[in-house]
């Protein structure tokens, strides 16, 4: 990946974000294909480094409660024994943002 495409569409897909736009609307007012935005999205998204915290386990002393996260805002997560992987993922994606 040349360094001038990558800053380019980094550049388009951070503008879109912060557009509030979908990215079909996003991309038919800049008259950018929508298929290489897409592209793009999941090609840098793929190619960000992993990030990792460290985490202290402490019991949790609310009721079926199976993990808690305390968030860097002091806030805390709490995440119950039947969660579904796809829900789980969902909130820890919208978390990191």
């Amino acid at each position: 990946m040349t360094g001038d495409k990558y800053e380019y569409w980094s550049r388009i897909i951070t503008e879109q974000k912060a557009s509030g736009q979908t990215a079909r609307a996003f991309c038919r007012e800049r008259v950018i294909g929508v298929h290489s935005f897409y592209h793009w999205r999941i090609r840098l998204r793929t190619s960000e480094p992993a990030q990792f915290a460290l985490l202290e386990t402490v019991a949790s002393s609310a009721p079926g409660c199976a993990l808690e996260l305390m968030l860097g805002n002091g806030e805390r997560l709490r995440i119950g024994n039947g969660v579904d992987a796809a829900t789980l993922q969902l909130v820890l994606h919208t978390v990191r943002r």
